[in-house]
């Protein structure tokens, strides 16, 4: 990956619907290169969607949580089920598997605290195999974003 891609890259990160020739001018190539290579791109998989980043205020989502979650038993079937079960649910925005004291945290976005509580007692606490669920409700986003430093 040159400088040249990064750039394409980086553009398209800070806002995705930049056309071809925006792009093309922005990293100082024309357009027929810098349009194959953002298909190159995405055939290879490097550009895994496009998508709309919406005001999490402004469509209703008031509350942030992040759970640590540990399981009791590490089998393969327990660590599916919970991948499986976890993955369906719509106010997980994000699951990691960790190393430390928990075996993964989720990111959760609701509506409000009464969300969350019903969330945890009856969606979360429902998947079987969990031991220990850890919560904290976030008070302020101090940085966000979806941009990957390229450099």
């Amino acid at each position: 990956m040159d400088k040249i891609d990064k750039a394409i890259l980086y553009q398209l990160q800070r806002n995705s619907k930049l056309n071809t020739k925006e792009i093309a001018n922005r990293v100082g190539l024309s357009i027929t290169p810098t349009y194959e290579r953002i298909k190159k791109f995405e055939k290879q998989g490097v550009i895994k969607s496009y998508v709309a980043l919406l005001d999490l205020d402004k469509v209703g989502k008031q509350v942030i949580a992040f759970c640590q979650i540990s399981l009791a038993i590490h089998s393969i079937k327990k660590l599916n089920n919970f991948r499986n079960n976890i993955s369906n649910l719509p106010e997980v925005m994000e699951c990691y598997q960790v190393t430390g004291d928990y075996d993964y945290i989720i990111k959760i976005t609701v509506n409000t605290i009464s969300d969350l509580h019903n969330f945890i007692n009856k969606k979360l606490a429902s998947i079987e195999g969990i031991s220990k669920i850890r919560s904290s409700v976030s008070v302020d986003i101090i940085k966000e974003t979806t941009a990957f430093d390229l450099q």
